[in-house]
């Protein structure tokens, strides 16, 4: 046993500083990235904001709503091929460049996935999606892929140190997903007592990643739009989303009204709700890690999007940012009290 003394902060823990800028409008600010990928040879450009390949926010209709952003969406895994045949049949040529095909580790999700990429080989994006990525099986079925799809970006995760996101790279992955515990639905930290702050998950990874050429994807905890421009601040190349995307038209979960009002479900992949449906209920060797809420009906997502994206340039005027990759250069953080922040937050 041994205890770790530095101090780990999550977003709630800091703001960031303003610094004079030269900039006049919001409308200065590019919010479009250019990425080229450490083993995959063809590169990406587009707006790095990501829905989370959960069925409630990764649907096809996200996917299409988000694309038009030049935003991103993971997939959920759950889609049958002849869903994913009359989905790209009715899509545009270009939604390949911003979607990934998510997929588990298990024998049954490797054929899956096979069957994808043979009948639909213009898909170039592959999500390897486990809550713990620190697994050899998990390293080992990166390698599998790599080998089989050289020429594929492969995401992989989810891990929360930098000495992981190396050996993920090593193995075969492009991008790294960091995050074990921070999503709003996730109940991980308190089931297993297991997790990390994420703003320092952030700051660890994206300097272990961009050590060898890799990128990093922050994955969970943000429950703002502010949230979203300080992990993009710590140094995350994708920010990717889940609660602030859940409850709309575009959102799988049921809808529900009561009391006139109307409601989606949103949970998480680890719970109950999920593995009743996908799996016949909780196997007896584990507990679920994630909750169901209801989340108010939000309507067309386009509204929430503009309000992430315009939160961001914002921020980006503030330090002086013209482009999304300044960000973490013009970024200074400032730690603050923990209810003194959430005072100016609600």
């Amino acid at each position: 046993m041994r205890i770790e003394l530095d101090i780990k902060l999550g977003f709630k823990n800091v703001m960031i500083r303003p610094k004079r800028s030269t900039l006049k409008s919001r409308a200065d600010v590019s919010l479009e990235r250019t990425f080229k990928f450490l083993h995959a040879k063809k590169g990406w450009t587009g707006i790095p904001v990501m829905a989370a390949n959960m069925d409630t926010t990764g649907t096809f209709e996200m996917a299409t709503a988000l694309a038009e952003h030049k935003m991103f969406t993971a997939i959920h895994k759950h889609y049958s091929i002849e869903q994913w045949k009359a989905f790209l049949d009715a899509a545009e040529e270009s939604i390949t460049e911003h979607i990934a095909v998510s997929t588990g580790t298990g024998s049954a999700d490797m054929e899956k996935l096979n069957e994808l990429m043979n009948q639909f080989p213009q898909l170039r994006f592959i999500c390897i999606d486990v809550a713990n990525g620190y697994s050899e099986h998990f390293v080992k079925f990166v390698k599998k892929v790599r080998e089989k799809y050289p020429d594929k970006v492969i995401i992989a995760g989810n891990v929360v140190t930098g000495e992981m996101v190396e050996e993920l790279l090593l193995a075969g992955a492009d991008i790294i997903k960091v995050g074990i515990g921070p999503g709003s639905v996730c109940t991980t930290r308190l089931k297993t007592g297991v997790g990390f702050p994420q703003l320092s998950a952030i700051i660890e990874c994206a300097d272990a990643a961009h050590g060898l050429g890799g990128q990093i994807i922050s994955d969970g905890g943000c429950k703002s739009p502010g949230d979203v421009a300080k992990a993009f601040g710590g140094g995350a190349d994708f920010v990717m989303l889940g609660g602030m995307f859940s409850g709309h038209k575009e959102s799988g979960g049921e809808l529900v009204e009561e009391d006139g009002e109307k409601f989606k479900t949103f949970y998480g992949m680890s719970s109950e709700t999920a593995m009743e449906k996908y799996s016949g209920g909780v196997a007896e060797y584990r507990a679920s890690e994630g909750k169901t809420v209801k989340v108010p009906y939000r309507g067309p997502v386009e509204d929430t999007v503009q309000d992430i994206l315009g939160g961001v340039r914002s921020t980006c005027t503030y330090v002086g940012a013209k482009k999304l990759k300044e960000l973490t250069k013009r970024t200074t953080f400032i730690r603050v009290q923990e209810q003194l922040n959430e005072m100016f937050s609600e």
